[in-house]
Order: C-alpha cells, then structure tokens, then sequence
C-alpha cells in the first residue's frame, strides 16, 4: 500500500505552496482570464502539461503520478490560492470580479513519459497494479449517459446527542455522467474482441464528448459495485474517475489545413496544369495500392470519401453531399483491402464486419444499465460526420439476386398480367412517376459525385470534366454499359497511359450515350 504524502498537514501545505509556484510562474495569464469571468458558480478548468511540470518541479509531478486521488485535491486548492496572489500583485484591479471557487486542474499528458505503455495500457490490459497511480486509456466513446446532479458535500453541526443537523445552503452540487469506451478496432488483432470501461466525468468535463468520438482519457483508475441482480454475485467493477479528457478526431469543418500543405498541392496542380487527369490518376494510384488496376473502384473510393456538399433543393428538404458506395463480388478481388484503406484516410472512421463491432450492431440499442435505460450506439452512428466501412455484410439467411434477364417471352406474360390488372391510363402515369423517380435518383448521385470530383481535382467549381468522371461511376454499377463497356468492367478497369486524351474519345462516347438516352425517353 502506498503511503500517503499528504497525511499530516505539513505535508499537504508543502505540495499546494509548491503548484502554486508552478502555476503563478507558467499559467498567471489562464489564472487572469478565469479571475476577470463574471460567472462564480461555473466550473473551470485549467489544463496543465504534465511534461512542463516535471521540467519545473520533477518531485512534484512524481507525487502526482503515484498519488494523484491526493494530490489533485490539494492542486486545486492550489489554484484557489493562486487567483489571491494574482490579484494582490495586479495594480489597478478594480474587484469588478474576483477568485472562483471552482477550479480543477486538468492534467494532460500529451509528450510527457506518461504515454509510456506501462501508465497508458489499452483497456484490455489494465489491472490491479494500475489502481492508485495517474493513467491514461483510449478508446471509443460508445455511450454516452444522461447528464445528472450529485451532491458533492454539505454542512452539518452537533445536534442532541450523536446526530447532526443539516444546516441551510452549505450542499455542493456536481454535475455528473458517466459515458463508456471502447477499445478501438483498428489497433486489435483478428479474432480479438474489443473491451471497455466506464469512464465517470464531472464539472466541466461533462458533455465534452458524444457517442463516436476518439478519446484519450486522463485519470484515476477505480472501482464500483456491480449491478445488483438476482442469482448473480455482486462484485467490483472497474471504472475511471476522469481528471481530463481529449478528443482525437476532430470533425471536417474544424479542421485547419497548414499553409505549406496548401502550397504543396498547388504546386502539384500546376505541374499537371495540361494534363489535370493524369494527376488525378496519379493521386489514385496512391489508393490501396498493393491492388493492382481496378481503376474506376480507386475514383469510386475516392470520390466517395471526399464527398459532395450538402444543399437545400427547393421544396426545403435536404439533400446529403456524401456517396454511398456497394462493393460486391467474389472473394479475392480486393474488397476488404479497399475498405481498410478508406478506414484509415479519415479522421472519423468506423470499419466493423456484419456481425457488428458493438452489441448495438450497425444504429442503435437501448440497454439497462444499473436500473437506468441508456441508448448505445452502432457502428452508423459511432462514424457519424465521418466513414463507416462494413465487411462481410452477411447477417442475412437468405440472399435473393433479381437479375433482369431480358427475356422477352417473360416480359410478355408479366406484361399481359399488368395490363390486365390496370388501366392503361393508371400503367402510364405509373410509368411515369418511376422514370421520375429515377432521375431525380440518379441527378442527384450525379451531382454528388461530381462535387466529390472538382474536390479531387483541387477546383471549387464542377465542370464537364467532373460530369464525365461522375458518369463514368455511374455507369459502371450497370450490368451492361455503353460507355464502360469499351474499357472493360470494374474489375478489369486499368490506368491509362493518356487519361486526358482519352477523355475526348469518353466525351464522344457520352454524347452518343445522351442521345440514345433523349430518343428513348421521348
């Protein structure tokens, strides 16, 4: 058992007197900004590097790793104390705010020794050994429970005898969630099932993460009693009590692209300024690349990771900017090779099999937890704003292919029976409202992919360069196609040598496509 470092007062006094050297020397400009907020009932954080304070104070940041359910109280008081002296040593403080009483420290670990593996195990292998000391665990938040109100502390005084009385506005409210992470599955062998732990957040911690997110999660490892159900024993499950938490994907809009990488791909459009396709097909060479050919899957994967823009048509209804794309076919012509490929491209990513990588499967679940109801989320929603790649999407018993065949003596009969069935005047306008449908369906794939297109190709407007691309995808999910028929099928698709001249021949192609498609429409 170790021995406590603050057990006598002395002690304790030492350690809030050493932080608070360390925070008025490196954060006085944070402890300023918190003293100036006008709201004295908010929680705030004040995030600490651990690497910096093992440079300023190593014996200290030592105490902090081995005893951290000791030391963070005193650190926090620390930080209390601070806020008196800033403001003591401000001229021209005029008081309009002042020191708040609720300040946590937060220690982040990011490029300190701690992220060694013996103080960051993955979830799977945390034990008993890790129980007291500062750990840090990543995973995926897959659920995420309701945010609720604990009392934290409150005054009592002597009654009568051996019992207290409760005295008047002394209660310290937390506010409090618990969220459970998942061991991600891109860092676990085949076969292997991914574990998870419930993580507890409090103050300002609550309701910085949401089913989906990458965290890495800073605290100290503990333990609760199980649920109490009939017939089975109650024992000690273990959990986090969080000190600081940090998501690791950041979504699309929030992330910054540096400058140099900007330049980067302007100089790289300006070398292929006359051929624009043979750098396109330069970038798709770089997919999946141990697949060889298979070149309109690579524009199709592609495309579909970098997706449209999401736009309001005019009845008001939102039309979604990203592809959906199906890859089937027989085994070994390197379907699951794409999806981890298109897995690892994207900041949030989500690659399970049919079987699901969660007990909610692919969308949702609700599960009892401790007498409470909770929703936990599937793969769909954990890759929510981001890619969700499914393997093996076979939890299907039965699997029907309806293949038209284009067998004319067929036709005629299920002709014959729809005529007689329905009017000729009801079939027409039936006819009508599908080939409707279907346009509308296959407009807006095409703007989709277009959109996704002028993206890879570093240009913010579509051109008709961008509309043959999104045809030529299009097309090749046909069982037969004028257009890709005369360069083979997905499978057998290959690079060009002349991508750019070929595309007139493809441009002529599709004018003829277009035509045939006007008079059989008409």
């Amino acid at each position: 058992m170790r021995r406590c470092p603050s057990s006598s007062p002395e002690k304790a006094t030492g350690i809030v007197q050493a932080f608070a050297r360390f925070l008025l020397s490196q954060h006085s400009p944070a402890l300023r900004c918190i003293i100036h907020s006008d709201d004295i009932a908010l929680h705030y954080p004040l995030i600490v590097d651990f690497a910096e304070l093992l440079d300023f104070d190593p014996a200290l940041a030592q105490l902090l790793f081995s005893h951290p359910a000791d030391v963070l109280p005193l650190f926090d008081q620390a930080a209390r104390l601070s806020q008196g002296i800033v403001i003591d040593g401000t001229e021209g403080y005029e008081g309009s705010c002042g020191p708040k009483e609720f300040v946590h420290v937060r220690v982040d670990v990011a490029g300190s020794p701690l992220e060694s593996p013996e103080t960051f195990p993955s979830i799977g292998r945390l034990r008993v050994k890790h129980r007291g000391i500062l750990v840090t665990v990543k995973g995926t938040v897959i659920r995420s429970g309701a945010v609720k109100m604990i009392e934290g502390e409150r005054g009592s005084k002597f009654c009568e005898g051996t019992s207290f009385q409760f005295v008047a506005d002394t209660i310290v409210c937390h506010d409090y969630q618990e969220i459970k992470i998942q061991e991600s599955t891109h860092v676990l062998g085949v076969g292997c099932i991914p574990r998870s732990i419930p993580i507890i957040l409090l103050d300002d911690l609550v309701d910085v993460v949401k089913a989906g997110d990458d965290v890495i999660v800073t605290g100290v490892l503990s333990a609760k009693w199980s649920s109490d159900l009939r017939d089975v024993r109650c024992d000690l499950d273990p959990m986090i009590i969080s000190n600081h938490v940090r998501r690791t994907n950041e979504l699309k809009s929030e992330i910054e692209i540096p400058d140099d990488i900007i330049r980067k791909f302007e100089q790289f459009w300006s070398d292929f300024k006359d051929t624009p396709l043979k750098g396109r097909n330069a970038i798709l060479r770089g997919i999946c690349p141990q697949v060889f050919g298979l070149f309109t899957v690579k524009l199709a994967v592609a495309l579909t990771i970098i997706g449209g823009v999401q736009y309001v048509d005019a009845s008001g209804t939102k039309v979604r900017g990203e592809s959906h794309l199906l890859l089937v076919g027989d085994p070994g012509t390197g379907k699951s090779q794409f999806l981890k490929f298109a897995a690892k491209l994207c900041n949030r990513s989500v690659i399970t099999t049919g079987l699901g990588s969660t007990s909610a499967g692919l969308t949702v679940t609700a599960v009892k937890d401790g007498g409470e109801w909770m929703l936990e989320a599937g793969a769909l929603v954990l890759a929510d704003g981001g890619l969700c790649c499914i393997d093996e999407f076979d939890r299907f018993d039965i699997v029907l292919v309806l293949l038209d065949t284009k067998n004319p003596e067929w036709d005629l009969v299920v002709s014959s029976h729809i005529l007689s069935e329905k009017g000729e005047s009801e079939r027409e306008k039936d006819d009508t409202e599908d080939l409707a449908r279907t346009t509308v369906r296959m407009l807006e794939s095409l703007i989709r992919l277009a959109q996704a297109h002028a993206r890879l190709m570093f240009r913010n407007e579509v051109t008709l360069l961008d509309a043959i691309a999104a045809i030529l995808c299009i097309e090749s999910s046909m069982t037969t196609s004028a257009i890709v028929d005369t360069v083979g099928n997905a499978l057998h698709s290959n690079f060009t040598d002349n991508p750019d001249q070929e595309c007139i021949l493809l441009s002529e192609s599709l004018v003829i496509f277009l035509e045939d498609y006007r008079i059989s429409i008409n």
